[in-house]
């Protein structure tokens, strides 16, 4: 039997004297359990020896950990941290997706400890751990748990006095994860009877995408809210529990809260996909298709740019793809339509019904507050709340700020009186920086657009301004899977340009200096065409282009490990660059539009 993917929306809208509106849903929400480990512990007992998790081990067969195996384990681990006084502070996983990183997670969800998951990016790609350092800083952990060896560096410098713990004790002066089970005593049930929705899960810090990372709690009720908002508005995920292959980190809100939690909640399983939105991960994706038909696929823009054109090229592999699925999902950027037609297009080739959807959310909301709940065809809609949340959009110079409340929002900052008091505007409602604007201002339950983050915006001389949040996404269907990324540059001068990385299938077009060749300048030349075409005048342009040929720092902040690349901090780190973009007199390597209507100026 297949039950609908989506409820209908029914939308309120009240409008304030001071010019904002708030915007709800009429469907409250409804009761959900104190926690999300609570829900598991119950699924746990219905379906023991259901497949809870996936992961492919050394030898690239699949090691499982079912339901039952996961809870035993779980409680045995909670007896450890138990037992040496590890369940009072918090717990720094330093660990890519794993079994042994859900199954401490879980132990220590059960006696009230709380854990913060830590970007790998920090601890393995960065040359300085500067942000590691800073989160250790703040969180000051009891226990550090690392997966393997490979963390040894980070460990090192992070440099405080911690029991660490490792997934097999390979890592010098660190404990086997397997050394703190113990026989589970009633101390675990009375701590587990003790948590309440206020009790913090889990310090999440923000990728540093819009400043220095940040320590968001997450407690328990928030995301035992959130998972309930999903099911109201997803029903069918109640009655077939989803099967997701998934590679985003549990580091983010993304992975870690959106996803794992939507398995846990639901009784599903979730197979740790090895592979990653690159021209080298992707194969792995591919491989794993072959033995896991995901029933919702999640990813962010970049892992679809990277997929699409395997499913184009290969139809065996498309067919696996689409075979169970119910739902194509995409968040952490705007989605380029381009990509979003090919999709669906690929979709009806193959005669699936997958629909696509979408929704808004921060690492300080749990973090949906939106969602597509209904059918759509531009990518570019966030929907409408979800059940529980209230929406105040507030008039910000030309644009309208996204602001909210609800059971799902984070009570504040760990160790930040003065963010927490910053962050929440006089009426509790949280700032986003975002931007939003109405579908249709006539029909609010066609949802809302996303309009771009405020901080990132920029005026032209002209004074108009430039939503970067819009022209991005624009830019890049325009030229066609030609990019992979772009850095929207020209305050104060007469147009905008781009900075731009090229998709790795077209890298032999340009030299190691970033000169494309005729071929590809004529592409880009066209896409640019094709842009202004659209008629938005200047705001809606890009006049230039120069490619980059050194990829996006994560220690300078320029991008996270989920792919979001930060636009202020690219113009700031690369104003050398900029300043060749936007040269009275350009250098060859920059591609300038056909038909240029406004003169270039110096920047």
């Amino acid at each position: 039997m297949t039950h609908p993917l989506f409820s209908s929306p029914s939308i309120s809208v009240d409008q304030h004297d001071d010019g904002s509106i708030v915007i709800a849903s009429r469907d409250p929400l409804r009761p959900y359990p104190t926690s999300v480990v609570h829900t598991f512990r119950a699924l746990a007992a219905a379906h023991p020896e259901r497949v809870l998790i996936g992961q492919r081990g050394s030898d690239g067969q699949w090691r499982t950990c079912t339901w039952s195996q996961a809870r035993r384990r779980a409680d045995r681990i909670a007896q450890g941290l138990l037992d040496r006084g590890l369940a009072d502070q918090p717990i720094m996983i330093l660990s890519g997706n794993s079994i042994d990183h859900l199954i401490l997670t879980l132990a220590a969800y059960t006696v009230g400890a709380p854990v913060v998951p830590t970007s790998v990016a920090y601890a393995l790609q960065s040359e300085d751990h500067h942000k590691l350092k800073a989160v250790a800083e703040v969180a000051h952990p009891a226990m550090i748990f690392a997966e393997d060896s490979a963390y040894r560096g980070a460990v090192e410098a992070i440099g405080v006095q911690s029991t660490v713990v490792s997934a097999t004790g390979d890592l010098p002066g660190s404990l086997a994860l397997t050394g703190l089970e113990a026989t589970p005593g009633d101390g675990v049930e009375a701590r587990f009877s003790s948590i309440t929705p206020d009790t913090v899960a889990k310090i999440m810090f923000t990728s540093g995408s819009t400043g220095t990372p940040k320590g968001v709690l997450n407690t328990h009720g928030m995301l035992s809210a959130n998972q309930q908002q999903m099911r109201q508005v997803w029903p069918f995920i109640a009655a077939e529990p989803p099967i997701l292959l998934d590679w985003l980190p549990w580091s983010h809100t993304f992975g870690g809260n959106h996803n794992l939690n939507l398995v846990l909640t639901n009784g599903g399983s979730l197979w740790i996909d090895d592979g990653r939105p690159s021209a080298s991960g992707i194969t792995q994706t591919v491989a794993n298709l072959a033995d896991v038909q995901p029933t919702i696929y999640f990813n962010v823009p970049a892992g679809y740019a990277a997929l699409i054109p395997i499913l184009e090229r290969d139809d065996a592999v498309a067919a696996l793809f689409f075979k169970n699925l119910r739902l194509g999902f995409f968040a952490a950027a705007a989605l380029p339509q381009s990509l979003w037609e090919r999709l669906t297009a690929l979709a009806a080739a193959h005669d699936s019904a997958m629909q696509m959807t979408t929704s808004w959310g921060m690492t300080e909301t749990a973090p949906a507050a939106t969602s597509t709940h209904f059918p759509i065809t531009r990518s570019n809609s966030i929907g409408v709340p979800l059940p529980g949340v209230e929406l105040k959009l507030q008039p910000h110079g030309e644009k309208i700020e996204l602001r909210l409340k609800g059971p799902n929002v984070t009570p504040g900052f760990f160790g930040r009186p003065d963010l927490t008091a910053s962050e929440f505007d006089s009426e509790g409602y949280l700032r986003t920086g975002d931007a939003v604007a109405f579908v249709d201002p006539a029909n609010p339950a066609l949802g809302l657009t996303f309009n771009g983050r405020i901080a990132e915006d920029f005026k032209l001389d002209t004074g108009t301004f430039v939503s970067v949040g819009t022209l991005r996404p624009n830019l890049l269907s325009a030229m066609g899977g030609l990019l992979t990324d772009a850095v929207i540059c020209g305050q104060d001068n007469t147009y905008a340009a781009a900075l731009i990385w090229l998709h790795p299938e077209y890298a032999g077009h340009c030299s190691a200096e970033g000169m494309p060749d005729d071929w590809l300048r004529e592409r880009l030349t066209v896409g640019l065409d094709t842009l202004a075409s659209t008629g938005t005048g200047s705001s809606g342009r890009v006049e230039r282009l120069l490619i980059l040929p050194e990829p996006p720092n994560l220690d300078a902040g320029e991008i996270t490990d989920k792919a979001y690349v930060n636009q202020q901090a690219c113009r700031d780190l690369r104003h050398t660059d900029v300043s060749r973009l936007l040269s009275v007199n350009p250098e060859s390597a920059v591609i300038l539009r056909r038909t240029t209507e406004l003169p270039p100026r110096s920047h």
